[in-house]
């Protein structure tokens, strides 16, 4: 059905929303159908990968509203700096994770998609919700990306607002930091997680399960801790019929 609306438009689709739906070959016939694309927004749309979405943002040059939202597939590997050289007009990028995930981990730069958003520099209004960027990172879109008008970074954790950018966001209009309140955020907001990845004594890159911990954002005298580990959520549905009558 979407491929059949595309090629009815006969070249002049302007606008694509689309959620749990479409793929890498989908995007790339949006690409070849709609050159004059200027709205694109995804949600959800678990099939696109990050090889895909790089071929087919290119055939679209005239963008101006990109997003991403929970679409995991899709994001590192420099692929928004690739968005930021394939359409020189965008105005508006919105990019939401499921849920803050912190790790630490060698090789694994936090400020990866952040780069490339600052590559991004006729950007009007931003979010990006639940993203692991760094002090680092938000100085550089900040310092590149000059016309901001609303900047949204809530649950993005890893930022310390310091004075330096404070200072920095004097100039943009609306400002959503991490820990704003997100009870109008329009997706259900999910508990983050943090974890570390621990090498050996011997400054070892290799890291296995036995060295990896995790830990949840839950209070150990809070309710929500004492329902998360409540046996009774794991004894339900498809879970308890695989239970025999000694389990």
């Amino acid at each position: 059905m979407a491929q059949a609306a595309v090629r009815r438009s006969k070249g002049q689709c302007e606008a694509f929303w689309g959620e749990y739906a479409g793929d890498d070959d989908f995007l790339l016939y949006l690409g070849n159908q709609a050159p004059s694309l200027k709205s694109l927004r995804l949600i959800s749309c678990y099939d696109v990968s990050n090889e895909g979405f790089t071929v087919a943002i290119e055939k679209f040059p005239l963008l101006e509203e990109l997003e991403l939202s929970l679409c995991s597939n899709v994001g590192e590997g420099g692929v928004f700096g690739v968005v930021g050289k394939a359409c020189p007009q965008l105005k508006r990028f919105r990019q939401s994770k499921h849920s803050f995930f912190d790790f630490e981990a060698s090789g694994y730069n936090k400020d990866d998609e952040a780069l490339g958003v600052a590559t991004m520099r006729e950007l009007r209004s931003l979010q990006l919700f639940g993203n692991n960027l760094t002090n680092e990172g938000l100085t550089a879109i900040l310092d590149n990306c000059q016309h901001l008008e609303s900047l949204d970074i809530r649950h993005c954790f890893n930022v310390n607002m310091d004075d330096a950018l404070r200072a920095k966001c004097v100039r943009i209009n609306t400002v959503r930091l991490p820990h704003d309140s997100t009870a109008d955020y329009d997706f259900q907001v999910q508990e983050p997680t943090w974890s570390r990845y621990r090498s050996d004594s011997q400054g070892g890159d290799d890291t296995d399960a036995d060295d990896m911990e995790y830990g949840f954002d839950y209070d150990l005298d809070s309710e929500d801790y004492d329902d998360y580990c409540d046996p009774s959520r794991y004894l339900n549905g498809v879970y308890e019929d695989d239970l025999d009558e000694e389990d």
